[in-house]
């Protein structure tokens, strides 16, 4: 190994992958300027995943299969476990995965070029969500930071995150901790996210997609886009659901202080009534917070608020 190389632990969760896994993890292998190692975490599938992860592993010294673990449930469990179990002491850096895309060559050497350039923490970017079909489209998620961005959204795809070794050691210190109540987190890219910008870590999200971001119908996530996609998500935040998570993620991400006005008050519908009025604080798109602002208003008057 060539000490001047940046080394690369890189987290990969997968799940009935077979479709897609094997030219993912040949666009990650083939990473330029970064000494990569993979761990591959696999939810009990039934299309062979596990096999052939096995014997992939076998055959690629760089890749590791962490052994079988029981049933996650969904991609945020399965990274925690990635998170927790994977020894970061040998590693630069922390990247997120996931089985179905496709990683530019330069991808993780322009993410480390920037977070050690910019002495920044996290690094995140946009994508090119691609359709079989054949439709492209730019997922962009570049727009500035604001105060209170990472409690309501995340900094784009967790695919796209890589993590320098202080903070990703200190994001499994805080998984480790609340170990139960985490597996409540339904997205663990946005609480990552949410831990990093709490907890002091510099963010940078880079307008320059750094990958292909699959879409088909076995996404857990995919991209937002639609009108089903949009009644869904409108839904989720009436029935209680997205508040439940933001409380849950302010709780666990700012447990190790005691400076509480570095999150929302959520505590009735007073407190998400002057969310409304504090809406460009609270997400980075000039449209979402609109959005946001009007979602407020009508879980404030009509929403099930726990």
């Amino acid at each position: 190994m060539n000490e001047n190389i940046p080394r690369v632990a890189v987290l990969l969760a997968a799940y009935n992958g077979m479709s897609w896994i094997e030219e993912q993890l040949a666009s990650i292998v083939a990473q330029t300027h970064v000494d990569v190692r993979i761990f591959i975490s696999v939810d009990p599938s039934t299309d062979g995943t596990e096999a052939w992860c096995s014997e992939y592993a076998e055959n690629n010294p760089g890749v590791q299969l962490l052994p079988a673990s029981g049933s996650f449930g969904g991609a945020a469990r399965n990274f925690f476990r990635l998170i927790r179990d994977v020894d970061f002491s040998d590693f630069d850096y922390v990247s997120f995965a996931d089985q179905d895309d496709i990683w530019y060559a330069e991808k993780l050497g322009r993410a480390v070029n920037k977070l050690r350039l910019g002495g920044i923490d996290g690094y995140s970017s946009n994508v090119v969500a691609f359709w079989p079909s054949g439709r492209r489209m730019l997922v962009d998620k570049a727009q500035p930071q604001v105060e209170w961005d990472h409690w309501f959204e995340a900094a784009g795809p967790g695919c796209t995150y890589v993590l320098t070794q202080p903070l990703a050691c200190a994001f499994k210190e805080t998984l480790i901790k609340h170990w139960h109540e985490v597996q409540g987190i339904a997205l663990h890219d946005w609480f990552c996210y949410a831990f990093a910008r709490s907890a002091g870590f510099k963010w940078f999200i880079d307008p320059v997609p750094g990958m292909d971001y699959r879409q088909h119908a076995e996404n857990q996530v995919g991209v937002n886009a639609g009108v089903a996609s949009a009644i869904s998500r409108f839904r989720q935040v009436l029935d209680g659901w997205w508040f439940s998570q933001v409380r849950l993620i302010c709780e666990l991400a700012t447990d190790n202080w005691n400076n509480l006005s570095k999150r929302p008050g959520l505590s009735g519908r007073i407190s998400i009534l002057k969310l409304a009025v504090r809406f460009k604080g609270c997400r980075r798109r000039r449209r979402d917070q609109l959005v946001f602002a009007v979602l407020c208003i009508l879980i404030a008057l009509f929403g099930k608020i726990s």
